[in-house]
Parts: structure tokens; sequence; C-alpha cells
């Protein structure tokens, strides 16, 4: 049985990657708006990779014979000014959700709760290669820079993402 704290705080995560699916989300209107559709793709993926992750979490709270409770979801914002701007909010996103991920694995530590601290391990190695997928790209849009040939290969570049193979529902 899971504890309360570690519920509630799991609970609020989900809220949490919810969100985070509806930026990303938001993110690839924008870009589809601006017909950037490579840009697009990849937010799109991105967004049903959160919702993926808000779902591992679900299942773990229930897994655990826990209660889920999932709270209000804010509504994202809806308007960059480029897609270097989009990119930035999301490597500060990602970098949020490293640290909320991070204070989870603190708490699973501090209740002795070894198969939280053992699941949140894939969520921590997760955060490393979220950060430093968005991060390369945030690189790359400030190379450049006002470049649209350089903005349309990244767009070409972005186009080819596919989605990750999913694991069967139970």
């Amino acid at each position: 049985m899971i504890k309360q704290s570690m519920q509630d705080a799991i609970n609020q995560q989900i809220v949490r990657e919810m969100y985070s699916s509806n930026l990303y989300l938001a993110m690839s209107a924008y870009f589809a708006k601006i017909n950037l559709n490579g840009f697009a793709n990849w937010m799109r993926i991105q967004a049903e990779e959160e919702m993926l992750h808000a779902l591992k979490f679900f299942d773990y709270v229930i897994d655990r014979g826990g209660e889920v409770n999932i709270g209000q979801i804010a509504s994202p914002k809806h308007d960059w000014n480029g897609p270097l701007e989009a990119f930035e909010d999301a490597l500060k996103h990602e970098q949020l959700v490293t640290e909320w991920i991070n204070g989870l694995a603190e708490l699973a530590v501090q209740e002795k709760d070894f198969a939280s601290s053992s699941m949140l391990n894939w969520f921590i190695d997760e955060q490393v290669e979220e950060e430093a997928t968005t991060g390369e790209i945030v690189d790359r849009l400030k190379l450049v820079g006002d470049s649209k040939s350089g903005l349309f290969m990244i767009d070409s570049e972005l186009k080819q993402r596919k989605k990750a193979p999913v694991a069967p529902a139970k």
C-alpha cells in the first residue's frame, strides 16, 4: 500500500504531466499555425509522451492500492515569438519537471518507499534525456539565428521524429 504523502505527491505529478502534455500540444498548434510542420510534429509527439508519463504515474498509484485524484489542469500559454522562444520555454519547463521529479525522489527516500524510489529512477533518467534533447534544439536554433534556410533544415529534421513504441496496456 502506498503512503498517503506519496500518493498525494504523485497525484499532483499526474496533473503536472497532463499540463506538460497540454503545453506541448499548444506548442504543436502554434508551429502548425506558422507552417513549421516538423516543429509541430516534434511537439505533438512530445505531448503524447507526456500523457504517457501521466498514465505511468496513474497506473503506479493504482498498482500500489492507492487512489488517483486528478486535480484541475491549468491552461497553457498558446503563442510564442518564434521557434527559439517556444523551445526555450520547453527547456525551462523540462528543468522544472526535473525539479518536481527530484522532489518526488526525495520524498520516497524520506518515506523509505523503495518501490517508489525504483519507479522514479526511470523518470530521473528520462529527464536527463528530455533536457539534453530540448537543449540541443535550443542551441541549434541559436546557431541558425535569423537564417530561414537553417530554420527549414531544422524543421525538416524534426519532421523525422517518430512515436516511441508503446508498451501494451494492462
